[in-house]
């Protein structure tokens, strides 16, 4: 809004008949944290020996450093966007956090185990479909250790419970 809020010829009262409006596109980008739990131990002063502590909170990885939301992160740049592990440690080298790929690959690991039993039950779903499509298509892997590519697969699979002659 103007600095004046009167008119510069009669000094009357300017009133808003309408206003112009502009976006712009900005960018937050990625934010490390850590996230410090403090878990205080009570004792009592008449009683020897009495401790007591709340439980630690439940974590993926029982005693690993990784948030959920981190190795969901970590997965989703995987296979989402492609971006291999070591190219993931590199970047969250760049931000000062030194994890190596080895270390990467044991949280998608771990995951890929925290995951097996909705795997199982799409599996079950899937196969008990009277109609199943499938698609294989082979890719380009690393093979790390001997400096080429082997060939890997996606499968696809879809299925159409719909009855026959239906489009």
């Amino acid at each position: 809004m103007p600095a004046a809020t009167c008119c510069p010829s009669c000094k009357g009262d300017l009133v808003e008949i309408g206003h112009d409006e502009s976006q712009r596109l900005d960018v937050v980008p990625a934010q490390y944290r850590v996230i410090v739990t403090r878990r205080p131990k009570l004792a009592c002063r008449a009683c020897h020996g009495v401790v007591l502590q709340h439980a630690a909170p439940e974590r993926l990885i029982r005693g690993g450093l990784p948030t959920e939301r981190l190795v969901a992160h970590v997965i989703d740049a995987k296979y989402h966007w492609h971006l291999p592990l070591y190219r993931q440690a590199q970047m969250l080298a760049t931000h000062g956090i030194a994890i190596d790929r080895s270390t990467l690959a044991f949280w998608v690991g771990y995951a890929a185990q925290e995951l097996k039993p909705l795997w199982h039950r799409l599996r079950e779903l899937l196969l008990a479909s009277a109609k199943l499509c499938v698609d294989e298509t082979p890719t380009p892997v690393l093979d790390p250790g001997r400096g080429r590519t082997k060939t890997g697969y996606f499968w696809a699979l879809s299925r159409d419970d719909r009855a026959l002659g239906r489009a």
